[in-house]
């Protein structure tokens, strides 16, 4: 399957919508500021934007075009293990 053929479903768009969420680039920020031990000034909240959280995203899917989440069941399956780590770290910090 090619790019030009690979086309998003369902799965896509629920990316697509993770990637513009403010609160998943939050997260993104404190994830990697624990996972590098950094401070919050060497890594400010609000420095992942939605182009970061697409990058970060289908790199850590294996994939190039969220569309391929709809196409390959092993990235389909760590997006829908990012999204619930997502999910519980954001109930988390609502509480």
């Amino acid at each position: 399957m090619t790019d030009q053929t690979t086309k998003g479903g369902p799965m896509a768009r629920q990316a697509a919508m993770l990637c513009q969420d403010r609160r998943f680039q939050l997260y993104l920020d404190r994830r990697k500021r624990h996972k590098f031990g950094l401070s919050p000034d060497q890594l400010p909240d609000g420095t992942h934007d939605q182009q970061d959280a697409r990058d970060w995203l289908c790199q850590a899917c294996g994939i190039e075009s969220r569309a391929e989440l709809d196409h390959n069941t092993d990235a389909a399956g760590m997006f829908r293990t990012i999204r619930h780590r997502f999910n519980r770290w954001n109930a988390r910090e609502k509480s």
